[in-house]
């Protein structure tokens, strides 16, 4: 069997993207936000577990530390013990802390709307970027590389292997770059 040019991967992918549209209409993020520190923290949290644990910590979380400064001046075991249910809280709580106290020294509280901002700060990864760019600042620049769209890129044939960010590059060539 001959392969798949690029081109022809690219309108399958378009299709596959317009058939999930249709059925998916009003796909959104799962997580609970009113802002984008909430969002940023909430994601940092949905490492390894569930958007239904997050949401339900993060409720109480979110009415207990309301700014990046309360987050950065928390006590590291009060924080944990907030977060525990959410599974490995001490490296979350750890990186929530300092991830806030860079806001706070080098942003001034504020959640940064770049890539390379956003991935300089601790515990922030790709995926958590561009989940924060996404949604809470509707800036598109990458793909946001989970479990499932590892798993489907795979099965689909439009990207191979596990390593994310090699997938988000794959699958950026794939869809139509905005000017």
């Amino acid at each position: 069997m001959p392969r798949e040019t690029i081109a022809a991967k690219k309108e399958r992918t378009l299709k596959v993207a317009a058939a999930l549209q249709r059925t998916y209409p009003n796909a959104h993020c799962e997580l609970n936000f009113s802002s984008p520190l909430e969002l940023l923290i909430a994601t940092i949290l949905s490492a390894q577990c569930t958007d239904k644990r997050v949401n339900l910590v993060t409720a109480e979380l979110f009415k207990k530390y309301r700014s990046a400064k309360n987050f950065a001046n928390a006590g590291l075991s009060e924080l944990e013990n907030d977060i525990r249910s959410t599974g490995f809280y001490k490296n979350k709580a750890k990186n929530i802390k300092a991830c806030c106290s860079e806001l706070v020294e080098k942003f001034g509280g504020d959640v940064p709307r770049t890539m390379e901002e956003l991935n300089a700060l601790a515990g922030v990864g790709r995926k958590t970027a561009n989940v924060v760019l996404g949604n809470a600042f509707n800036i598109n620049i990458g793909v946001v590389v989970d479990t499932h769209v590892t798993r489907l890129s795979n099965r689909l044939g439009l990207a191979s292997g596990t390593d994310a960010v090699k997938l988000e590059l794959e699958l950026m060539k794939l869809v139509p770059q905005e000017d």
